[in-house]
């Protein structure tokens, strides 16, 4: 969902995962100075009665009818990557020129960050929220607490979805999305969590409105996959179910999932029996053996398995929301069919450049 975790390459191509990621929810850090910190500023949300309609709204707090838009993107090892630096500043800056806030709206940006890439991630921000009209607060996520939060939900299913051979503990990263209801107050309803290798063409606040689109019992917004990734995964369960969907192309097929964009009804996601369910390492278990995966695309690869079992805990977005340009298979072995997954019709409104493929020109 790329450039920050390393994932965007990673996924349309059969290569490790680069760089770990980290994670934990250590301050507040309001761009115009102040700041609390995480566990004071959650303990106050707790505390607060709804405001009244007439009440001002303080920096970074929606305005009563108003709507927190809440949005993470991983930003770590920056500096030794000018490469990702320019990335996340074309994404921010992307996003800022077609950002435009409905009256009451709030943008709170997480930045998962660490050690010298949290100063240039808080650089980057403020120079792309200078001048925002706004209400607007930034999120400080730190590598290890979270990373220490995630482990024990995650590691039975590393094993499956990671690109080493064992469970390692930093692998965990890969795997926010996935239980980001167990990590984030529950405050917050719901999040979109974005790659870094990204390019708005549209208004973000749009994107979030693909919430009250999600049909019942769906937890999770994601777009399909766009090469025949997951067509070369699910070989052996394809060769001994030669009528089956999985893998196959839009529009009847079921070609998996894209997370460089996903939207997280952290809500619906704490409610979901089923869900909840899947997360448990005897369910990941019986469907990695009927299915025969064995991925390393972290995250993404969990949602597309479960996702063959259960479509409905999913709402697919359009393609144009994360048109991703890697062509990566087309050279690999799968010419013939590559234009069936790859193709998008629509205006696009979020180009994503991963495989590092270059987006194009405003």
């Amino acid at each position: 969902m790329a450039a920050a975790r390393g994932r965007g390459w990673a996924r349309s191509q059969p290569c490790a995962l680069a760089l770990a990621a980290a994670l934990a929810v250590c301050a507040f850090y309001y761009l115009c100075g102040g700041g609390e910190t995480f566990s004071s500023a959650t303990r106050r949300l707790r505390a607060t009665p709804p405001a009244p309609a007439h009440r001002h709204p303080q920096r970074g707090e929606a305005a009563a009818g108003g709507r927190d838009l809440h949005l993470l993107m991983m930003f770590t090892k920056a500096e030794r990557s000018p490469a990702l630096r320019a990335k996340g500043q074309a994404a921010l800056r992307s996003m800022l020129r077609h950002g435009r806030l409905a009256g009451g709206d709030a943008l709170h940006l997480h930045l998962v960050t660490e050690g010298a890439s949290r100063d240039i991630g808080l650089g980057l921000l403020r120079d792309a929220l200078r001048g925002a009209a706004f209400p607007h607060q930034v999120i400080v996520h730190d590598v290890n607490e979270l990373t220490e939060k995630l482990f024990p939900i995650v590691e039975a299913m590393q094993k499956h979805f990671s690109a080493g051979s064992g469970t390692y503990y930093s692998d965990s990263i890969f795997f926010l999305s996935v239980a980001m209801h167990r990590i984030m107050p529950k405050e917050i309803t719901q999040i979109i969590q974005v790659d870094l290798d990204l390019k708005y063409k549209t208004n973000i606040r749009d994107l979030f409105e693909e919430f009250d689109n999600f049909p019942e019992g769906a937890v999770i917004g994601i777009a399909r996959e766009m090469q025949p990734v997951y067509r070369h995964t699910f070989w052996q369960y394809r060769r001994e179910n030669p009528q089956t969907k999985v893998g196959e192309p839009p529009p009847d097929g079921l070609p998996g999932f894209n997370s460089g964009v996903l939207l997280l009804n952290l809500e619906a996601m704490r409610q979901s029996k089923l869900y909840n369910q899947l997360l448990e390492p005897a369910m990941v278990q019986k469907l990695t053996e009927k299915y025969h995966f064995k991925g390393h695309l972290g995250d993404q690869d969990f949602f597309t398995m479960v996702g063959m079992e259960h479509p409905e805990l999913f709402h697919v977005l359009d393609c144009t929301w994360n048109r991703q340009l890697c062509t990566w298979w087309k050279d690999h072995g799968y010419s013939d069919v590559f234009d069936q997954y790859f193709q998008c019709e629509g205006e696009v409104k979020i180009y994503h450049g991963n495989c590092n493929t270059p987006v194009p020109d405003d």
